[in-house]
């Protein structure tokens, strides 16, 4: 299942529509930048791995309607469309990444602006087709650490919804799984938006991983009472010294899970790590509307009062301190983080 497929007919991009699940399956079919970027900032796509190749096909989709008759007036329509594409969601680092790497191919020389559009468009295959490996091998990496038998607490959704297809922590969960290990998943609800009530429940019974649904503020409980075994959720954006942006709650979470002496492991690929960031206290936080908190029902009917405000982070920041280890592609990294982020990015 591919979360994000070109038609080459059409010349759009087809997406699952995450904001009907799990009631509906369906896709959406975009033919403009501007409807990928609306797409990014609704949350029909979601998770930094399939918001970065999302944004790349934007970009193909930008050449395709521009009317620039020339590679040089082409590159600089393809400027002012990173720029709208950019600003659809500021925290997940794999936005910029995927826009700074096609324009650095619309940089090289062409000889015409379909030789352009067509560069442009094999290289966002290429950034979709690479996900799906580099998911494989942080999969594999990651397996390696779960035992027979873990209990292991997941938060938000990092399954094949949150990639191009088959997932980062929950890719984790879902290979040893397939390996034959005996594990258990706590899926909290992942407030206000539901991402581990609706789309991680639905991946994870789709997969055939034994789950329990709780809240998420139940965790601690698990985590006190010896029930769990390991920590997994995701990044958005990590800093140079492996502080890790991830969705709202994973702090929370780290913090429970550190005073209870569980191991915390934070899943991503290298193209989440923003190297040019010292700590995590510089990565912007995206705050999303309030009505996504106020809007909240119970038995058909709203449960705060008229009047009332709210406030809506939609990530927080778990500081390296608290976190075991990091699992990429490149393996899993142990503290200190830092000076080996550094020396695998350049690498890289």
């Amino acid at each position: 299942m591919r979360t994000l497929v070109w038609e080459s007919t059409q010349n759009q991009l087809k997406m699952v529509d995450q904001r009907l699940l799990p009631n509906e399956f369906t896709h959406i079919f975009l033919s403009d930048h501007h409807q990928v970027a609306e797409s990014i900032q609704n949350m029909a796509v979601r998770g930094a791995p399939a918001i970065g190749v999302a944004a790349a096909y934007g970009m193909v989709l930008a050449a395709i309607k521009s009317s620039a008759a020339t590679v040089e007036s082409m590159r600089t329509a393809l400027v002012s469309a990173a720029e709208v594409l950019e600003a659809a969601r500021p925290t997940a680092v794999n936005l910029p990444w995927a826009l700074k790497r096609m324009l650095g191919v619309a940089a090289n020389h062409f000889d015409s602006v379909e030789e352009l559009k067509r560069a442009l468009l094999d290289e966002a295959h290429e950034m979709a087709d690479e996900d799906v490996e580099i998911n494989m091998r942080i999969s594999a990496n990651g397996a390696e650490l779960i035992e027979d038998g873990d209990t292991i607490i997941h938060h938000c959704n990092t399954g094949a919804l949150a990639t191009v297809d088959y997932g980062t922590a929950l890719g984790v969960i879902r290979m040893a799984h397939d390996q034959g290990k005996k594990i258990h998943v706590l899926v909290d609800e992942t407030r206000p938006r539901l991402q581990g009530a609706r789309l991680t429940a639905w991946e994870l019974l789709r997969y055939r991983v034994p789950f329990d649904l709780i809240t998420d503020s139940a965790a601690g409980y698990f985590l006190r009472s010896g029930k769990v075994d390991k920590v997994i959720f995701g990044a958005d954006r990590v800093a140079r010294n492996g502080d890790v942006a991830n969705k709202i709650g994973s702090y929370m979470l780290a913090l429970a899970a550190n005073a209870n002496n569980v191991p915390i492991y934070s899943v991503f690929p290298f193209s989440t790590i923003d190297i040019e960031l010292a700590n995590g206290s510089l990565i912007p936080i995206e705050e999303r509307p309030q009505d996504e908190v106020l809007e909240l029902k119970l038995f058909d009917r709203k449960v705060t009062p008229d009047g009332a405000s709210a406030r809506n982070p939609a990530f927080d920041v778990t500081p390296h301190e608290l976190i075991t280890g990091l699992i990429t592609e490149k393996g899993v990294i142990t503290p200190p983080f830092e000076e080996k982020l550094i020396r695998l990015m350049g690498e890289g």
